[in-house]
């Protein structure tokens, strides 16, 4: 395109996008009430969030119930079983509207939240994605991607990356194993289910050398399945492995 057709291009396309909101004025994803943005929630949502916010646990993001004081802060469990990855981190705590909007991308084929939850996630693994080299979303095993037909982390890490410009690579880790759903299972019995269920294909494991990974997923619940992925990964030569989700179930992991 000529630059001197690009402005003439932009004003069109912002004039469309105004004539279509004033026929179908967004609405909020979460209750479904009139909202200004087609991207945000409305402030009744916005404030169903638990958001996540300092002081939390460096390496797991648990949020704490006091302040501990300045400096790193560990939990308990990130002391007593450091995880294999760096650093993690997430939006909001599982419940309520975050559980609501999770579910909806997920089970309900609501593609168009993965824009209102990355835009999100951007910005709480802001310090992250300033360090990472690429993006790597938690794959799943082929079988059930064919039954859910999409992958709700991969929809997620190409929106995170056009919104912080890094570069998103599905390829590096491979779901091989199909594995029970991790629903109702112990910490231990995760990590039990997920052993040998990542690979990185050896085609990519050249490419992999030395990058500083930031893995992408929606929920971190026990931590198990960020942990296997983490593993495989640094096996495969990344130079460091960090997290980043959507919600996170404190009650699990902190």
């Amino acid at each position: 395109m000529a630059p001197a057709a690009r402005p003439f291009v932009v004003g069109l396309r912002a004039a469309w996008s105004g004539a279509l909101a004033l026929v179908y004025p967004p609405t909020c994803p979460g209750c479904g009430g009139a909202i200004a943005d087609p991207h945000a929630l409305c402030a009744r949502c916005w404030a169903g969030l638990r958001l996540i916010e300092r002081p939390f646990c460096d390496r797991f993001g648990t949020p704490f119930a006091v302040d501990h004081g300045t400096g790193t802060l560990l939990s308990p469990r990130a002391i007593a079983e450091p995880p294999v990855f760096a650093q993690a981190r997430a939006v909001a705590l599982y419940e309520g509207v975050a559980r609501d909007l999770v579910h909806r991308l997920k089970y309900e084929d609501r593609l168009d939240l993965a824009a209102v939850l990355a835009r999100m996630m951007a910005g709480a693994g802001s310090d992250l994605l300033a360090r990472a080299d690429c993006l790597v979303p938690v794959p799943l095993h082929r079988w059930r991607l064919w039954r859910r037909r999409f992958n709700q982390s991969a929809l997620l890490a190409q929106r995170i990356g056009r919104i912080a410009n890094r570069p998103v690579e599905c390829g590096y880790l491979a779901r091989v194993k199909a594995t029970r759903p991790q629903v109702g299972l112990s910490r231990v019995a995760r990590a039990t289910n997920l052993q040998g269920a990542f690979r990185v294909p050896e085609a990519k494991q050249p490419l992999l050398q030395g990058r500083r990974v930031l893995l992408i997923d929606d929920v971190m619940t026990t931590g198990a399945t960020a942990n296997a992925a983490a593993r495989v990964l640094l096996r495969g030569g990344a130079a460091s492995v960090d997290v980043l989700t959507f919600a996170l179930v404190s009650g699990e992991v902190g």
